[in-house]
């Protein structure tokens, strides 16, 4: 990629687009926040507008970070309606057309150098109307399969990003040549845990291993269900600390309530890690987790030695396909349908606790699949595609 001055960069404007879920929306914020350290770093700084729904999760987001943001009208296609969705897709399709005439305005309104996306149906509108106005579109693709929005963003994008490398057989054949491998973007601060200061937040042992388990933000009920039947045989021989989101809170209080009390101190259960998680990752032993494209890249980038339960069915069932990829490779460990057992998983736990060399291959393994400077590359992508714009 080329290489430009600070003063070539100076006041560069950047629609931003895509949102819908945090896969969506948070490697967004990352990469602004990446761009904007690097165009600091440069003595400028960019000029960003958000592009989502109103009500969507990009438009929280973008009012905590302070992002200027703009809402547009746009439908949603749902890929296997039932007959109440039908309705909801024909409706939607009345939508797009004034989606898309709005992201035009917005477009032409603020003249951009570059149109970056991530996904979600949300992006759609925005993407077109860069293509239309000839405004340069980087769009990029979190999971290992490529969403529906993408697959049609694709085919006008100018420059296509990654987060796999087998996701180039998921693209349109004419898109292939644009595409580039960069990671899917995580924090920076992810990169940056420290193992003692997790122990002592949550007060725990350091001679002990520790497994970290976690269903997400909201948490997951078959994950806290299945740790919580293996829970007094696995605490035997390791800690763990339990995210378990706020639904399930209570009821893990009463599990943790009625273990045996020589193991009680074993168990930690929160609703939600705040801005401890680089801390809990840097010090997990083993993670327990779903295998959304976020909480992959994070895992991968830092090479930690995980078992993958992913959520089934998701669009494209790109959960089970992330897993099953690394899974093949060495590099996790899934369960999925049947295999997605109490017992199965305390196998595969203890396994992991009774042979630290095990541990350690799929660590290094994972560490492989990992890209944690990938925020990096995708901002280069961005700078390079607004500065050929502006030569």
């Amino acid at each position: 990629m080329a290489v430009y001055t600070a003063e070539h960069l100076r006041g560069l404007r950047m629609i931003v687009t895509g949102g819908g879920t945090g896969g969506h929306t948070y490697p967004a914020l990352t990469t602004i926040h990446t761009l904007r350290d690097r165009l600091a770093a440069a003595g400028t700084a960019p000029d960003v507008r958000w592009v989502g729904v109103a009500h969507g999760l990009e438009a929280r987001i973008a009012r905590q970070e302070g992002i200027a943001f703009t809402a547009i009208t746009t439908g949603k296609l749902r890929r296997s309606p039932n007959l109440h969705e039908w309705g909801r897709n024909v409706a939607d399709a009345f939508r797009v057309p004034l989606g898309i005439l709005q992201a035009i305005m917005i477009v032409v309104r603020t003249r951009p150098e570059v149109v970056f996306s991530t996904g979600g149906y949300v992006s759609v509108p925005i993407g077109i109307a860069a293509w239309m106005t000839r405004r340069p579109l980087v769009m990029h693709e979190q999971t290992l399969t490529v969403g529906l929005a993408n697959r049609i963003l694709a085919r006008l994008a100018d420059r296509v990003l990654l987060s796999h490398e087998s996701s180039i057989d998921h693209l349109p054949a004419r898109a292939r040549t644009r595409a580039v491998v960069t990671g899917n973007p995580i924090r920076p601060e992810i990169l940056t845990g420290d193992r003692e200061r997790a122990l002592a937040a949550y007060h725990l042992d350091p001679r002990l291993p520790l497994v970290y388990v976690t269903g997400g933000a909201q948490g997951a009920v078959q994950v806290n269900n299945l740790i919580a039947d293996i829970l007094p045989g696995l605490l035997q021989k390791c800690q763990v600390l339990h995210q378990c989101g706020d639904y399930s809170l209570d009821r893990m209080r009463q599990v943790a309530a009625a273990l045996p009390e020589h193991l009680r101190s074993r168990y930690r259960v929160v609703d939600y890690v705040h801005g401890e998680l680089p801390d809990v990752l840097s010090a997990a032993d083993i993670v327990f987790a779903r295998s959304g494209a976020g909480t992959v890249a994070e895992l991968t980038a830092l090479g930690k030695a995980c078992v993958f339960i992913p959520l089934i069915p998701t669009g494209g069932d790109e959960q089970r396909r992330t897993a099953r990829h690394l899974a093949d490779a060495g590099a996790a460990r899934m369960l999925a349908g049947p295999e997605a057992s109490a017992h199965r998983l305390y196998e595969e736990i203890m396994v992991l606790l009774d042979h630290p060399e095990r541990r350690r291959e799929l660590a290094n393994a994972a560490r492989q699949h990992g890209r944690p400077y990938a925020a990096t590359a995708v901002a280069s992508a961005i700078i390079d595609a607004a500065g050929r714009y502006r030569s």
